[in-house]
C-alpha cells in the first residue's frame, strides 16, 4: 500500500508527515498483517508516566544505568529501596482502551505482531500473551550469578519481610517503577540477595547503557520482515533500541504510520503521522475495522 504524506508544522518547529485524521492509518490496518512497535506513551492512560512526553519524568529523573546498578552495593540499595516502594503502582495498573483495541486488532488478523519498548507487562494483561518485549519485564527478576529467573511478586514479600513498611514512604512513581526517596531512608533498606545462590538480583529488564540480547533484536527484525507495513504507538523513538526497525521498515519499503503525541525521532521515516490520544484513536479504529463491536 503506498501512502502519500502530508504535513503540519510541529511544535519543534519543523514539518512532520500527518493524516488529516485516521484515515490513512486505517486504510493501512484494512490490508492486515501490520506490525505494532508500541512505546510509553500507551500506558500513560494506564496511569504509568512517560519519560518524553509533556509531563516526561527524564524531565526531572535520570533512571540508573546498569553500569552503576553493577557497580556498588550502595547503588543496588537505592535502586531496591525506591523500586520497591513504586512497584505496587506498576503492578496495579491495568490495561487501557490502547491495549485493549491492538489485541482486539491482532485477533482480527489486521495485527500480525506486537513488540513494545515498555516493562509494564500491559501488552500481555490486555491478552497479547506472544508480545516481545523488548526491553523486558519488570514483573521478573534475575540473578546476575546464577542467571536464575523469578517472579518479581515473591521479592516483593521477601523485601517487606525485610523492611516492613518502608514501601509507603514514596512519592511520584517514574516509568521504571522506582521513586524519589530521602538518602536516610534508602541508608535503612535491606537488600534480599537470590535464595538460590545468594547473587545480585536485578529486574529482568534491559537498564539504560545496557544491550537488548541479541536474539530478541533479530526475533523484532524477523516480525517486520514479515509484516507488510509498521505501526508506531505512543513513541518518541528516541532510542536506537526502538527507531532502528522504523528505519529498517522504510529501507526496506514498508509504509510507516506513527501514532503520538509530540513528534519523533522517526518522524522523517513515515508516510503517514498522526497526533492523537491513543485509547480512543486505537479503539475508533479497532472498531471501524470490526475488531471491536460498535459503541451501544
Amino acid at each position: 500500500m503506498h501512502l502519500r504524506p502530508t504535513y503540519e508544522k510541529a511544535a519543534t518547529g519543523g514539518s512532520v508527515p500527518q493524516a488529516g485524521g485516521l484515515e490513512d492509518v486505517g486504510r493501512l490496518l484494512a490490508g492486515r498483517d501490520v506490525a505494532v512497535l508500541s512505546g510509553a506513551g500507551l500506558s500513560t492512560e494506564s496511569g504509568i508516566p512517560d519519560y518524553r512526553g509533556p509531563g516526561g519524568s527524564l524531565r526531572r529523573h535520570t533512571p540508573m544505568t546498569y553500569q552503576e546498578f553493577t557497580a556498588s552495593e550502595e547503588n543496588r540499595r537505592r535502586y531496591w529501596a525506591r523500586s520497591h516502594v513504586g512497584w505496587r503502582t506498576v503492578a496495579r495498573a491495568e490495561p487501557n482502551a490502547g491495549h485493549r483495541a491492538v489485541e482486539a486488532l491482532r485477533r482480527s488478523g489486521h495485527v500480525s505482531a506486537v513488540i513494545t519498548q515498555n516493562v509494564d507487562g500491559l501488552h500481555r494483561a490486555a491478552g497479547t500473551r506472544d508480545a516481545v518485549e523488548l526491553h523486558g519485564g519488570l514483573d521478573r527478576v534475575v540473578c546476575l550469578g546464577c542467571g536464575r529467573t523469578s517472579a518479581r511478586e515473591d521479592l516483593d514479600r521477601r523485601l517487606h519481610a525485610l523492611n516492613g513498611s518502608f514501601r509507603d514512604a514514596g512519592a511520584r512513581v517514574n516509568p521504571d517503577g522506582d521513586v524519589e526517596l530521602p538518602d536516610a531512608l534508602v541508608a535503612a533498606f535491606r537488600v534480599a540477595p537470590c535464595e538460590a545462590c545468594g547473587g545480585v538480583l536485578k529486574p529482568d529488564v534491559v537498564f539504560f547503557g545496557e544491550s537488548v540480547p541479541k536474539a530478541r533484536v533479530r526475533l523484532c527484525y524477523d516480525l517486520v520482515d514479515a509484516a507488510r507495513a509498521l505501526l508506531v504507538l505512543g513513541s518518541s523513538l528516541t532510542v536506537m533500541s526502538g527507531l532502528r526497525f522504523v528505519r529498517h521498515a522504510a529501507r526496506t519499503g514498508k509504509p510507516v504510520a506513527i501514532v503520538n503525541q509530540g513528534a519523533t525521532r522517526g518522524d522523517d521515516h513515515a508516510a503517514v503521522r498522526v497526533s492523537r490520544p491513543l485509547g480512543a484513536a486505537l479503539t475508533a479504529l479497532a472498531e471501524q475495522l470490526g475488531a471491536l463491536p460498535p459503541p451501544a
